[in-house]
């Protein structure tokens, strides 16, 4: 019988080894991750931030409410300036609204309620005198067209608001030997004019108001002429007087070598699209 020793090992056991040492490692590095999205502009590929994306909305809203200040601004500023410009050259730049500015004197006197006249005289039974008050009385006729400048440029769908001329004729009794219009303007520069048959349009007004708002001063305002068919130079502005005639008296730019006859996309060596 085998009998334990203090201190001697078990024959029946096998002899233990001393641990052997683990050899050293080198500690575990982290796994590369990706680097963190960048909100800078410029990163290709890289989606934005939602500072930038919200910032960008920002402003976007405020240049959608800005707009039409701006606008405003722009048409006020080119506006003034044609009218102190005497070599024409501000209405080669187009406004915010797409209209050009043009008048061929140096100034032009404001009118309002107060002192505004149109006068209708000539080969009629009646002549007569109307305030602006008396204009804004009679039947008025809302047309939306476009208008067509004989030197290119062209607004779309633009509303003009105003008595037919056909009505004022016929309230001054146009007498038989009547076959034109001539008008005259309060710039004390421009005339323009049209055949009888051709002022007793449906089409053609004396306009009170533009773009759905009265006719300011730089659109020929207070009141205007509209001749819906024909190049804008047809429609004079700072209308003061409507005279009937026998013949037909060539205007301002006719007698510069603008087509009397000025429908659009039919005169003037144009083949712009009708507008009426």
């Amino acid at each position: 019988m085998n009998t334990e020793r203090p201190g001697e090992p078990d024959p029946e056991r096998p002899r233990s080894r001393k641990p052997e040492r683990p050899e050293p490692r080198e500690p575990e590095r982290p796994e590369p991750t990706a680097p963190e999205e960048s909100e800078e502009p410029g990163e290709r590929g890289r989606p934005i931030g939602r500072r930038v994306l919200l910032g960008t909305l920002g402003l976007g809203a405020l240049g959608v409410l800005t707009a039409p200040t701006l606008q405003r601004g722009m048409e006020s500023f080119l506006a003034g300036a044609s009218e102190k410009d005497p070599t024409g050259l501000t209405g080669l730049l187009p406004n915010g609204g797409g209209f050009r500015y043009y008048s061929v004197a140096s100034s032009v006197p404001h009118k309002n309620e107060t002192n505004y006249r149109l006068t209708v005289d000539g080969l009629v039974d009646h002549p007569t005198s109307y305030t602006l008050a008396d204009l804004r009385a009679l039947p008025q006729t809302r047309l939306v067209h476009d208008v067509q400048c004989v030197t290119g440029w062209r607004v779309p769908g633009t509303p003009f608001e105003g008595v037919r001329l056909s009505h004022l004729l016929d309230a001054a009794g146009v007498r038989h030997s009547a076959g034109a219009i001539r008008f005259t303007c309060f710039d004390g520069t421009y005339t323009e004019s049209l055949t009888l048959r051709q002022a007793r349009r449906a089409d053609v007004l004396v306009a009170l108001r533009m773009q759905d708002k009265s006719l300011g001063h730089n659109h020929g305002g207070p009141v205007r002429l509209y001749v819906a068919p024909m190049y804008f130079y047809k429609s004079a502005k700072w209308l003061s007087g409507i005279t009937v005639t026998e013949d037909v008296r060539p205007g301002y730019w006719e007698n510069r070598g603008y087509d009397v006859d000025a429908w659009v996309g039919r005169s003037n060596g144009r083949d712009d699209e009708p507008t009426s």
